[in-house]
């Protein structure tokens, strides 16, 4: 049990350790880091860059997107329901980017989601790192794929707690509500009054 504890950050070339510990100027522990941290398929960062390029390329201009001469009251019910369907399929990627500078932004102004973040991700490395050596039971149960993510949550749950991240995910649900249903409702849809007449048309 020793020397699977103690292998976490070692080297993979026998060799390397052999002339003395280091590479370079750097310890052999640190060289060999990039090759043992894979990340699973579906957290891969060429998955997320993707992910990301798409919505960037899908964002419309913000100048229109806060043009507030576009800007007007819904004139009923019907109307107001067209707008947020219609706004939200056409501003997708904006709202999208929205979102996550909210998730930034509450990440950024408290230090203990910080910490409480770092400690996920490190739990979440190690049981990883640790499952590519070997199986990882739990209970009888082989612990793979979504449940690493489930296992480094438990264990930095109390992080989680002291930092009050209850209380940040509803600001973030919130304010996200308020901020994205609020310009969905009062933005007219593109294309002007001919298009908002269109929709309202009866059937």
């Amino acid at each position: 049990m020793d020397s699977k504890a103690g292998d976490l950050f070692s080297a993979e070339p026998a060799d390397a350790a052999g002339s003395g510990g280091v590479v370079g100027n750097l310890p052999t522990w640190i060289s060999a880091l990039p090759h043992r941290l894979w990340l699973p398929k579906g957290l891969s960062a060429s998955v997320a860059k993707e992910w990301f390029d798409r919505r960037r390329a899908s964002i419309r201009p913000w100048a229109g997107f806060v043009d507030h001469r576009k800007f007007t009251k819904p004139r009923n019910f019907g109307e107001l329901c067209q707008r947020v369907v219609r706004n939200f399929d056409t501003y997708n990627s904006n709202y999208t980017f929205i979102f996550l500078g909210l998730i930034l932004y509450c990440i950024i102004s408290s230090p203990m989601l910080l910490i409480a973040l770092a400690v996920f991700v490190g739990a979440f490395y190690i049981i990883h790192l640790k499952s590519l050596e070997s199986k990882l039971v739990v209970f009888g149960k082989e612990v793979t794929g979504p449940h690493q993510l489930g296992l480094a949550g438990a264990v930095s749950f109390p992080v989680f707690w002291l930092a009050g991240a209850g209380a940040a995910v509803f600001w973030v649900l919130g304010a996200t509500m308020f901020v994205i249903g609020s310009h969905a409702a009062f933005r007219e849809l593109e294309g002007g009054s001919e298009m908002e007449e269109l929709f309202m048309e009866p059937v």
